[in-house]
């Protein structure tokens, strides 16, 4: 796989009408990788779950709530200046990869010598040791972040995707292994350290690219800010999506941290399964010049999400309870309870997160980062006045938090672009109504339904929740669009999406109708 020219600079395999064909197929390979993600770690959760304590959870998620941020220092900013720049080389590229690499070291001495500091913070001898056994991840997920950016600034979706999935579910294995041979909470922090190890081995195998070594290049100290802004706004946005994890586990225990981690962790993982970030913001920032084509393109798949998100949102509220039973079995059912709180707010959630990708296309992260100071400070607020409450009231805070600042968020973000609120609530409130009609007259109809007993019963009321919801949420659709148009557009896209035609035959074709291509734009 050739990056670069023999003069150093990047070598872009879009030009035209091929955009657009790179963009869905690139969108279908992510959701595809991400379903293999999410039933690797639904599998992997329902192992885990019985071979591990939630007290061992809990002592994991109070160290991860502080090293993921320091393993992010490389993983947000940097590539995000790697897409965006239009001027990217070999040696630019070099040079980042060096700073990068310099950075991940020094974070994982800095983040080991805090050890004590952590221990005594929780009042968890045992948390010192796996502090020091996490830092080491913080390095290796540093190396593997530049060319991984790379293979996704070309547009090669479908390398950069296997080589995720491969290190998941290598580190996954691990996991399960050690955690069968009696490791307790060391079989989690092993998998937390063998991901990244995975993911550079296959960045570079696939990749084949070198670095030079450093030199003096023009731009540097510009893409450094760059990612230093965009990084900035991410530990922001990484506190306070993690406040929630510190206030819980400072004043209710680990045991309680291990039920809440894992009703959240099964709150955001619908957003992780769709999303398409790399694909978007790669797309979007091919087109921040011409705003007709931009906002086409971001309306139309704000449509799509919602017309997903809100589906999954409604189906989880009715059937979550038996899920979590299902997959972590009867002795997470706290879980599952905080995770009944959490669900009505997912479809919100996935919509409001998407205003960032707008920021990033347009290349504003300033105000991207004054954005999510503001949203810092409302988000935890709520934290510390639904902890009153214990978990479930921490959940409620969630859901307030995105309701609260999802208009506000878009008018800002989409400020430079005269993006118009009318123009996205347009294209989201037949899906919104259509969910919540949907959701209630299923909960009133399935309210007389026995509860879940055991494994069995689970799995029997989760399927006829979720067929009874989806036949709704579909008459629902139809009634409010005054046809089947919207789903079977949607159909459409998910058909082209597929990537197992391969990419070859749609760049040998595409010259042939790209007019065609541009005009009827169907994703982010």
């Amino acid at each position: 796989m050739k990056l670069f020219d023999e003069t150093g600079a990047f070598v872009s395999p879009v030009e035209g009408g091929r955009l657009r064909q790179f963009a869905v197929r690139g969108a279908g390979v992510t959701v595809v990788s991400q379903g293999l993600a999410f039933a690797v770690q639904i599998i992997s959760t329902m192992i885990l779950a019985r071979l591990l304590t939630p007290s061992d959870f809990g002592v994991v998620t109070m160290v991860t709530t502080f090293s993921i941020l320091l393993m992010s220092c490389g993983q947000v900013g940097f590539p995000d200046a790697v897409r965006q720049w239009d001027d990217l080389n070999h040696f630019l590229a070099s040079n980042l990869f060096w700073i990068n690499v310099g950075i991940g070291f020094l974070l994982m001495v800095a983040f080991a010598g805090m050890a004590p500091l952590l221990a005594r913070l929780y009042g968890k001898p045992e948390i010192a040791h796996i502090v020091i056994g996490v830092s080491t991840g913080i390095f290796f997920n540093n190396v593997a972040v530049l060319p991984i950016a790379l293979l996704t600034r070309a547009m090669r979706f479908t390398a950069s995707c296997a080589i995720d999935c491969i290190a998941r579910v290598a580190s996954v294995a691990l996991s399960v292994v050690l955690a069968y041979r009696g490791w307790g909470y060391w079989a989690l922090v092993a998998g937390t350290v063998a991901c990244p190890l995975g993911q550079i081995v296959g960045a570079f195998t696939v990749c084949g690219w070198v670095p030079s070594l450093p030199r003096r290049v023009p731009k540097t100290g510009s893409m450094v800010v760059y990612a230093a802004q965009v990084f900035g706004r991410f530990s922001i946005y990484y506190s306070t999506r993690n406040a929630d994890n510190l206030l819980v586990g400072w004043q209710l225990g680990p045991t309680i941290l291990g039920y809440y981690k894992k009703a959240y962790d099964l709150f955001i993982l619908p957003f992780n399964l769709l999303q398409i970030y790399a694909v978007s913001v790669s797309t979007l920032s091919r087109l921040k010049s011409n705003r007709t084509e931009y906002l086409r393109y971001l309306l139309n798949g704000l449509a799509v999400l919602a017309l997903v998100a809100m589906g999954v949102c409604g189906d989880l509220t009715i059937a979550g309870k038996d899920l979590v039973r299902l997959v972590l079995g009867p002795q997470w059912d706290r879980a599952g309870e905080i995770f009944t709180i959490f669900a009505p707010g997912i479809g919100v959630m996935m919509l409001y997160l998407t205003h960032g990708i707008i920021h990033l296309s347009l290349g504003t992260p300033s105000r991207y980062l004054r954005w999510t100071a503001l949203e810092c400070v409302t988000t935890i607020l709520l934290f510390v006045i639904g902890l009153r409450w214990g978990p479930e009231g921490v959940a409620v805070a969630w859901n307030a938090s995105f309701c609260l600042l999802f208009i506000p968020a878009f008018r800002y973000a989409g400020k430079p672009i005269q993006l118009e609120i009318k123009q996205l609530l347009g294209k989201i409130w037949q899906p919104v109504l259509a969910s919540a009609s949907a959701g209630v007259s299923a909960a009133m109809i399935l309210r007389n339904l026995p509860a879940a007993t055991g494994t069995t019963s689970a799995l029997t009321r989760a399927i006829t929740a979720s067929l009874l919801f989806f036949s709704l949420y579909a008459g629902a659709i139809i009634l409010l669009y005054g046809g089947c148009d919207p789903l079977y557009r949607l159909a459409r896209l998910l058909r082209e999406m597929i990537p197992f035609e391969g990419l070859s035959k749609t760049q040998l074709n595409v010259t042939e109708r790209p007019a065609e291509a541009v005009q009827s734009p169907t994703t982010m």
